[in-house]
């Protein structure tokens, strides 16, 4: 791991779970998760197209509360591509 993208791991677990921020709930604790748009199949993007998602949100939430679980509903129940999450982390940490 370089140190830019350690810097950049450590401002998103500062921030926490994208997911809950736009749904209202505050911080919470999370993982990174690398967003799978525009990536080939079973491939991880760029660390800087990276989102910070609590475990719910990212593998233990089930179909329509974890983007592992699916990401059409996940983004449903959101309202949100993780595209534009990831957009919105990004304005938040002012990059």
């Amino acid at each position: 791991m370089t140190k830019d993208e350690r810097k950049h791991y450590d401002r998103i677990s500062q921030l926490g779970c994208i997911a809950c921020h736009v749904l209202g709930f505050g911080y919470s604790p999370c993982e990174i998760h690398h967003i799978r748009t525009g990536t080939g199949a079973g491939r991880k993007s760029h660390w800087s197209k990276a989102v910070g998602l609590c475990p719910n949100h990212h593998r233990n939430g089930g179909v329509g509360v974890a983007i592992h679980s699916g990401i059409r509903s996940f983004e449903s129940a959101i309202g949100m591509t993780e595209v534009e999450l990831l957009a919105k982390q990004l304005e938040l940490l002012g990059d």
